[in-house]
């Protein structure tokens, strides 16, 4: 998965992102506005999560998707 292509398609790729951590509000994903760096910081912060364990869920969630 290419976040650039993520940052640049956020508005359709948020949905993915949503169904994926439910928890992120649609203000964080605004903030987030397709940067890989900010989703693992919301992720920490919804989740009470470490950082590598945010990482983690993003790499897995990297790999399972198409773009």
């Amino acid at each position: 998965m290419n976040w650039d292509i993520a940052e640049g398609n956020w508005k359709q790729f948020r949905g993915n992102v949503k169904a994926e951590w439910g928890k992120l509000t649609d203000d964080h994903l605004d903030v987030i506005a397709g940067k890989r760096i900010e989703l693992a910081g919301k992720i920490q912060e919804a989740y009470g999560i470490s950082k590598d364990e945010a990482e983690k869920q993003i790499k897995h969630f990297e790999d399972n998707s198409k773009n």
